[in-house]
């Protein structure tokens, strides 16, 4: 873990602190405030909706270890209150709220996985909760807030102008939730706010607040949301274009090298420390050779004791459709043969949910459909086909996709 720079000039910080950045509200503001030679509270909120963590939830936390290496004290304020109220998501309807228990029990998850990119020195890192003030306020507390703010400068939000124009409801408590975050930025006092850039309007409205109650406004700074693997959508679990925090080392270096060119010099600049002057060169040269960097760099920071060329072996020979050595190994019970109806033979299907690789029969059945599975390295396509007992005895290897491999042999039990 790096030193901690205390006190370094107010040009230096701001040199590191504004890379990747695209609003900074304001850059001024900023500067005033580190040259203070005080430790400033940064913020970032993060509604626990889901407990798996990918890499576009790196960029902003990223962002806060610099802080923190600057010798700033970040604040992780965890929104299990305002998870509960089911944030606008600028789509065509709300996100759906959860329960104060379950917004407890993602954070908990949550924080597990930001201790990857955080120093955890009570110094420079605290962990708060928005249920310690908001829990507590009651109807008169509500409505004061709620007076601080117009119903149209509420409404100037993209996302709520989108609906009101297309006809789709808007309830009224959608409209206090910018006003409820704002109001952590209230309770804290904090001298800046990240967040991603549709957050930009929330943020702000924490800015506001905070003059009206008398404090100093916070600096608002913005970071783009990371494009996914597919090239156009942002990152996301649910669109599978995600790599975990927690992938593998092998697994994050195979889907790094898989990103889009197009999308290289932002993952350089969002992911990474490399120079400027490195990130040009690379992007000047191969792409392969950029692609290789990208997935060593990012990989030693998630998992620093990682055997990155072995990763890098692993990746190039699954390219060139060899199976790796080191993969995981499932024994498939004797019993499961005995219990077909050909006591010799056992269906593909099964072996593929018996393996992990699917959860259901259905779902196994549409991977070999769709011509998702491969035995011993040739594309399978029977979905009813079968699989005899002495070719189990000798070992198969089935592969799902391009590198989710099982090692299938036969035996007494799954484990």
């Amino acid at each position: 873990m790096n030193e901690i720079r205390w006190n370094l000039p107010a040009d230096e910080q701001m040199a590191i602190l504004k890379r990747g950045v695209v609003d900074l509200v304001s850059e001024d503001d900023l500067r005033r405030k580190i040259a203070k030679g005080q430790p400033l509270l940064v913020k970032l909120g993060a509604d626990p909706t889901r407990p798996d963590l990918h890499l576009g939830h790196a960029v902003p936390l990223r962002k806060l270890r610099q802080f923190q290496d600057l010798g700033h004290k970040v604040i992780m304020l965890i929104g299990d209150f305002t998870a509960t109220i089911g944030d606008p998501t600028g789509k065509s309807k709300t996100r759906p709220p959860l329960s104060l228990e379950e917004a407890r029990a993602n954070a908990e998850s949550y924080l597990e996985q930001c201790r990857l990119i955080l120093r955890q020195e009570p110094e420079v890192l605290e962990i708060r909760y928005n249920s310690e003030w908001l829990e507590k306020m009651g109807y008169k507390d509500i409505i004061n807030l709620a007076a601080k703010y117009t119903v149209a400068r509420i409404l100037e939000r993209d996302d709520f102008t989108k609906r009101l124009s297309s006809g789709t409801p808007i309830s009224m408590h959608e409209l206090l939730y910018p006003l409820t975050q704002g109001y952590d930025s209230v309770a804290l006092n904090a001298d800046v706010e990240l967040g991603g850039t549709d957050q930009l309007f929330n943020n702000l409205v924490g800015r506001a607040l905070q003059k009206d109650y008398g404090q100093e406004s916070q600096v608002v700074m913005t970071l783009p949301l990371l494009v996914g693997l597919d090239g156009t959508e942002k990152m996301s679990k649910s669109l599978d274009n995600y790599i975990g925090l927690t992938d593998e080392p092998h697994v994050m270096f195979a889907k790094l090298m898989k990103v889009p060119d197009p999308l290289l010099e932002n993952y350089f600049t969002l992911l990474t420390d490399l120079p400027k002057e490195r990130v040009d060169e690379l992007l000047a040269g191969h792409p392969v050779a950029a692609h290789r960097e990208l997935a060593r760099e990012v990989v030693a920071w998630f998992h620093p004791n990682a055997d990155l060329d072995a990763a890098e072996e692993r990746f190039r020979s699954v390219a060139k459709g060899g199976i790796p050595e080191n993969i995981p190994a499932v024994t498939v019970p004797k019993a499961e043969l005995a219990g077909s109806a050909d006591p010799e033979r056992i269906s593909m299907v099964k072996l593929v949910v018996l393996s992990g690789l699917e959860p259901s029969n259905g779902a196994a059945r549409k991977l070999i459909q769709n011509r998702g599975l491969k035995l011993n390295g040739e594309t399978y396509t029977e979905p009813q086909g079968q699989v005899s007992r002495e070719q189990l005895q000798s070992g198969l290897v089935i592969q799902k996709g391009k590198d989710k491999f099982v090692r299938l042999s036969l035996g007494e039990s799954l484990h």
